[in-house]
């Protein structure tokens, strides 16, 4: 008879759900066996496509991985929207995968064979008072026409740019929009620090992505498939985890979401010495003497760090505590919001300079 006392706690959270990991006897959960535990599939993506879309596009159009209700409901809204849609607005936290469902969005559309176009919005900043509305028009024109432009960080952008931005949508652009939000825009709105008319413009349909907190049900096939790419990406043999280990990623907050889980799957891997990734493997995930689990900076004194690792790990730190809010990041950084932005466009911290 098993004893219940030693389950680890992320199979009692599986069961609960109705899903039935096999737990081999060794406390270690494969690969396959974690995919097969939520009917994960790496061929799967985000949403049916159209007959007469062409086959590299379908090739190219990203996974939604997980098969909680929430990212059911996110498949089920791109499905429904992609084909009509005109703008969006994308609402949810750093690092829940608003660019990757934008791109999912984009893919299911009728211009899914047009580019798809990532401008940061605080850059809009960055045009003179004397550019006009044809200039940024005529530039989205350019690069996104016949396709889907991609608005990243709209919360950021100044009243007199959004004053601009709001000529922009009134007018017929050629290219359909996606605008992405970390912060509550409804709420900036309705309290004077937004633009009431941008927002209803910007918001005429909404998609929200639920935190990775609340949708536990999804790390498995998060974790699995991190492994799977990272093990081929360094060619090692790592091709299971631990039940401590598990039990860990799937007790912490992850306030940094999927973004967060991915680094640290990839520090994990990197640090792997056997086939199996265990809880030795996470040092940045460690437990406080209340239980908890908070990320650890500091490393043993022997153990070897890179120093662009250090920035970045105390960049995301920066961008957590300041709620996702880049132009309050980069002036606690001392950098440039531009900088800023290279920064996690390259996914490279090379691109640091002091601010003038």
């Amino acid at each position: 008879m098993t004893d219940l006392s030693v389950r680890p706690a992320f199979v009692f959270f599986l069961e609960s759900l109705n899903l039935k990991p096999d737990v081999p006897i060794n406390g270690v959960m494969s690969i396959s066996g974690l995919s097969s535990a939520v009917g994960f599939s790496p061929a799967r993506y985000a949403a049916p496509r159209d007959s007469q879309q062409t086959s590299d596009a379908l090739a190219e159009a990203p996974r939604l991985i997980g098969e909680g209700a929430a990212m059911q409901r996110l498949r089920l809204q791109i499905e429904r929207l992609g084909p009509h849609f005109r703008t969006v607005l994308m609402q949810g936290e750093i690092g829940t995968g608003k660019e990757l469902a934008a791109r999912a969005l984009h893919a299911r559309s009728s211009v899914a064979d047009g580019p798809f176009v990532v401008c940061h919005a605080a850059r809009l900043e960055e045009m003179g008072e004397k550019d006009r509305e044809d200039d940024l028009l005529s530039l989205w024109r350019e690069k996104a026409s016949g396709g889907t432009l991609f608005l990243d960080g709209v919360e950021e952008i100044v009243p007199t740019a959004q004053q601009r931005l709001l000529r922009v949508l009134d007018r017929k652009t050629g290219f359909r929009m996606i605008a992405s939000t970390s912060q509550n825009l409804r709420v900036m709105a309705a309290s004077g620090l937004f633009r009431q008319d941008v927002f209803h413009r910007l918001a005429m349909v909404e998609i929200t992505l639920e935190p990775l907190r609340n949708r536990r049900e999804d790390i498995p096939a998060l974790v699995s498939c991190f492994l799977e790419r990272f093990s081929k990406q360094y060619e090692k043999p790592v091709d299971g985890v631990s039940h401590d280990a598990m039990e860990r990623l799937m007790s912490y907050e992850w306030p940094g979401n999927i973004r967060e889980l991915e680094n640290v799957m990839h520090n994990g891997v990197l640090q792997c010495e056997d086939t199996v990734l265990r809880l030795g493997d996470l040092p940045s995930l460690a437990e406080t003497g209340d239980g908890t689990v908070t990320v650890s900076v500091a490393r043993s004194i022997d153990a070897p760090v890179r120093l662009q690792e250090v920035i970045e790990r105390h960049v995301r730190r920066v961008l957590r505590e300041c709620a996702g809010n880049k132009m309050r990041a980069a002036e606690r950084l001392g950098i440039s919001r531009s900088t800023l932005y290279r920064m996690l466009e390259e996914g490279s911290m090379e691109a640091m300079e002091t601010k003038p």
